[in-house]
Parts: C-alpha cells; sequence; structure tokens
C-alpha cells in the first residue's frame, strides 16, 4: 500500500511493546532503520509513556543525539541533544489521590520527580530503576505538581478495575489504564500523545500529512488518531489494531523497522 507519498518526516515511536521488548534492547534492525531515516532528514520523535530518566537509555541505543523526544505520555518534552526537559506539563495530584483511595483503598501510588526518580507510596510493578525511588506517605506524595502519577491496585485485576473507574471524575485530569495489569496513569486534562505530538509537529512546520505514529498501547489512542498514517503492532491489543491504518508484524519480528524500511531502505 502507497501512503505519504515521498516519506514520512515526522515518526512518533512508542517505546516499550513497539521498539523493544520490556526488558530487552532494541534489537540491531530496528536500531539502524531509525538511523537511516534520521540520515534522510525525519523527524524521529520517541514518544513514550516512560519517564526522562528511563528514556534515555533508549535514545541513546537508537544512536538519537538530537532533535525531540515525548515522555510520560506527552507530558514531558525532552531536548535530546542536552536530555533535558523543556517544557513539563504538570498538575496536582492530590484530587486524584483522594478519588483513587476512595475507590481502591490499597492502591499503590508513584509521582514521577521529572530527572530525579520517583516518590512512590510502596513498592509496585514497573520501570524505576533509574533514579532516586524514595518511599512516602500519601500527604507527601500529593504535596508537589508532577507530570504523571501511576496507580497500581495489588489486589484487584484489570478486568475488576474497570468498572469502578467509569465513575471516577476528577476535573482538570486525564487517565488512561494499561493493557495488562490493574494500573492507571493520570495526566494533566487533555495532555497525551496526539497533543504534544500535534504542537511539536506545528513547531517544526511539518506537514500532517507526512506524520506517522507507530504503537501497541492504549496510551498510543491519540497519538495514533493524529498521524496521517496509524501503524499498530501485531502484539497490541484487538482495540489498538482495529483503529490502525495498518498492522506491523510484532515487537520480536522486528515491525517497526519493516515499516521503516519501506521508505528508508537498506
Amino acid at each position: 500500500m502507497e501512503v505519504l507519498g515521498g516519506g514520512p518526516r515526522l515518526i512518533a515511536l512508542d517505546v516499550d511493546g513497539t521498539l523493544l521488548e520490556t526488558g530487552s534492547p532494541v534489537s540491531e534492525r530496528v536500531a539502524e532503520a531509525v538511523r537511516r531515516a534520521v540520515a534522510a532528514g525525519a523527524h524521529v520523535v520517541v514518544t513514550t509513556g516512560r519517564t526522562l530518566l528511563t528514556t534515555r537509555p533508549v535514545l541513546r541505543e537508537l544512536g538519537l543525539v538530537e532533535g525531540h523526544a515525548l515522555c510520560s505520555n506527552g507530558a514531558v518534552h525532552i531536548d535530546v541533544a542536552r536530555g533535558e526537559p523543556v517544557a513539563v506539563q504538570s498538575f496536582d495530584p492530590a484530587p486524584a489521590v483522594a478519588a483513587l483511595r476512595a475507590l481502591f483503598p490499597d492502591m499503590i501510588f508513584a509521582v514521577e520527580k521529572v530527572g530525579i526518580g520517583t516518590w512512590a507510596t510502596g513498592i509496585s510493578p514497573g520501570e524505576f530503576s533509574i533514579g532516586e525511588y524514595l518511599l512516602v506517605d500519601h500527604g507527601e506524595l500529593s504535596r508537589e505538581p508532577t507530570p504523571r502519577l501511576n496507580g497500581w491496585w495489588p489486589e484487584g485485576s484489570l478486568e475488576e478495575m474497570l468498572p469502578r473507574l467509569e465513575s471516577l471524575h476528577v476535573p482538570d485530569t486525564s487517565w488512561v489504564h494499561g493493557e495488562f495489569g490493574p494500573w492507571l496513569t493520570v495526566s494533566r486534562r487533555g495532555v497525551s500523545k496526539g497533543w504534544a505530538l500535534e504542537r511539536l509537529r506545528t513547531a517544526l512546520c511539518v506537514p500532517r500529512s507526512a506524520t506517522l505514529a507507530i504503537g501497541d498501547g492504549y496510551n498510543d489512542r491519540e497519538m495514533l488518531r493524529w498521524a496521517a498514517h496509524s501503524v499498530a503492532m501485531a502484539n497490541a491489543p484487538a482495540e489498538i489494531r482495529d483503529m490502525a491504518d495498518e498492522v506491523a508484524d510484532g515487537v520480536l519480528d522486528d515491525g517497526v523497522a519493516k515499516v521503516l524500511e519501506r521508505w528508508f531502505r537498506p
């Protein structure tokens, strides 16, 4: 299928489940495809739910030394050359913590401290192996604005969590649940990967018709809707595959590389 004519000029790539399998490095084929796209003049933008600290190693693996990256589901915009944030979309986590505690009394919460680490009310599964990890009470956790609040329900399941979340309403916030477990991420209302990418596209003066996005998760919905051509990984949930323009091979089969090689050949 011929899409994006002369090739994409702004390429948004999710990380976990897309560029790499969580806990594994980026494959050489994927890294090489990304490098060829950059060499051809495309803006390759890693667009992830990861924090700034846990995104930096992926940028190094890909050989990205300049440009832009979007972390924390679009809430943190990184200058890749400096490895530092140029914009952070924060919100007050206290109302969300209170509302979620009412629904899930034993929920474990974690907030991102940009460039520093994580404050949390307990230990939960996640990618907090880089930076400071400080255990705090709910009051301390909620004391400062944050770009990202994570919640993990250790005694529940995703199937049990979703019906309860239907009653969750916290002004000025948005939330998205995970694919495979009872966790969710809360952000400032309206902030998403797609929102951040549109701001970046406008700043870079890239036509919307020259945008490509590849992802696999529920937090990629807005990004896939934003792109002129959207690609879901084969390992994505059915809902995400159904909304994309095409479905690529899975992360273990170098699906990202195969898509990029359509325009940026070895």
